[in-house]
């Protein structure tokens, strides 16, 4: 590493002691040849060994920040109070009791958020987040205007305009999206030296970050993601040992675009009020690692999208990425091939049988998994749309008999209301029963060329270049000086590769109808 990484790391270690963070001597805090800082093993690491300690009062908080009165006078809440606890005590500099976390870690990480916005529209073109990053901005902009500027206006904080200026709070908002954690419902989520050093790797992690307060664990955790379970959706059901989680702003489609509660009353709770608590929280080793190896925590199971979205870095061949089609774009399809009017009556039928896909705060959407699976909701769809106009008339009249009071939690649920539909369109003969696998007459030939006609559409969002074109940029990019355009090209590549799936997923059954007339 270089001399001023060094000076940084040791200015950092004396600091941990000064705060009362314990790291153990098995570890040893390095830097990376990109100049990031990382965690590895000196000695043989074991499950159940706790490897380091951190006190709460040592994390940065809306509460433990130089900047809390001010911060409780504005009403600021969620992660838009804490951006402005970093942005003050990094204003202050030397005089900040954070100074020598602060200057260690980056004054941004690399997310699409903080890339210049003509390279990220670029970039991004077609991704998935190529509308989530556009929407961040916009929101962040309106939190900005709505709660910074008065802030800055009342100069309660005593620092330069500068200091909390809209670029600042992309800065901020950078750090909280990669590096923040919930900690309990006093402190809400904060800042937290030395955990935020070790870098993830999906269903790899050595380390868990624990806390020990039965009190703060009945809490709800607002859809946070455990950034060191195997989910990223739930919470530990162990009361007594309750994994610290890394603060999320929402669902997967606009993790960052805004606080869903960005000026809600600040608790009046002292020290030693309701939901105070000053146990350490603890770093636990939770798969063995050896002398030399970096030790590693997870984020969670979550697809490129979200890596880079959140945390600006993408991993390749990773299995949790999905491609999204939207519900708008299968309805211009229909409306291509047959009549707007066609395409609303046959969604607006499939809506009215209990059927939906995902949704996001603007949106409805299907998903498409790793193996080009796609989603069960998406395929009835295409079999309604495909009915012929008797049937869909007969199923329109009698839609609402056949939705149960129940909502469809799983695929057998699906699986199980389809068959009532099937019943209607495909009624048996002569009174006897024979209803066939309902989910063998989703496999068409007419389902599977649309599947391979909606995926071509939804690939040309990604403009005029090929899958062989990104797969060779991607081939010759640097992922250290070209970092942009390196993530974001494994991210398309990704995309691309699982529409490529999917194309292959839906031609075996036309192909298999085929072969079934020989």
């Amino acid at each position: 590493m270089d001399a001023a990484t060094g000076s940084r790391l040791r200015a950092f270690e004396s600091w941990m002691r000064e705060h009362g963070v314990v790291c153990s001597d098995a570890l040893r805090l390095d830097a990376s040849e990109a100049g990031g800082v990382y965690v590895r093993a000196l000695a043989a690491l074991r499950e159940g060994d706790v490897v380091a300690t951190i006190p709460r009062r040592a994390c940065l908080t809306p509460r433990t920040s130089g900047a809390a009165a001010a911060i409780k006078d504005a009403q600021l809440g969620g992660t838009l109070a804490l951006a402005v606890a970093v942005m003050y005590e990094r204003a202050r500099g030397a005089d900040s009791p954070w100074y020598d976390y602060l200057r260690l870690i980056p004054d941004c990480e690399p997310v699409p958020l903080v890339w210049p916005e003509d390279e990220a529209a670029r970039l991004l073109a077609g991704t998935e987040l190529d509308k989530t990053v556009k929407q961040d901005r916009e929101f962040l902009c309106e939190d900005w205007k709505e709660c910074i500027e008065p802030l800055i206006s009342s100069g309660e904080l005593g620092v330069k305009p500068d200091d909390l200026s809209l670029e600042k709070y992309f800065a901020a908002k950078s750090l909280l999206s990669s590096r923040s954690f919930r900690i309990d419902k006093y402190h809400g989520s904060g800042m937290v030296p030395l955990a935020d050093l070790f870098n993830h790797k999906t269903d790899g992690e050595h380390v868990h970050f624990t806390k020990s307060d039965a009190s703060d664990s009945d809490e709800e955790e607002d859809g946070d993601n455990q950034s060191n379970t195997d989910s990223d959706e739930e919470g530990d059901d162990d009361q007594n040992n309750v994994e610290l989680v890394e603060e999320e702003d929402g669902d997967d489609q606009s993790n960052a675009s805004a606080d869903e509660q960005s000026t809600v009353e600040n608790s009046t709770a002292n020290p030693s009020g309701e939901g105070y608590n000053d146990e350490d929280l603890e770093m636990i080793i939770v798969r063995e690692a050896n002398p030399g190896d970096e030790v590693y925590n997870t984020y969670g199971t979550m697809g490129n999208a979200a890596l880079l979205h959140r945390y600006g870095f993408t991993e390749l061949d990773n299995p949790y990425d999905i491609v999204n089609i939207e519900l708008t774009l299968v309805t211009k399809w229909c409306s291509s091939k047959y009549s707007h009017r066609y395409a609303k009556a046959r969604v607006s039928l499939w809506h009215k049988l209990g059927y939906s896909g995902c949704t996001s705060e603007d949106a409805e959407y299907f998903e498409i998994s790793y193996d080009g699976e796609p989603q069960l909701e998406f395929v009835i769809l295409l079999y309604i749309i495909f009915l012929e106009p008797e049937v869909y008339d007969k199923l329109v009249c009698i839609a609402e008999d056949l939705v149960g009071d129940d909502d469809q939690d799983d695929e057998q649920d699906t699986i199980d209301s389809f068959a009532k539909v099937v019943k209607v369109t495909r009624p048996a003969k002569n009174g006897v029963e024979k209803l066939p696998d309902v989910k063998k007459l989703l496999q068409s030939e007419s389902i599977g060329s649309a599947l391979a006609s909606i995926a071509d559409t939804r690939e040309s969002l990604y403009g005029s270049s090929t899958l062989k074109d990104d797969e060779e940029k991607l081939r010759t990019c640097s992922p250290v000086g070209e970092r942009n355009l390196y993530h974001s090209l494994v991210l398309r590549v990704s995309e691309r590769k699982i529409l490529g799936r999917l194309r292959k997923h839906a031609s075996s059954w036309f192909k298999t109808k085929k072969r079934k007339h020989i």
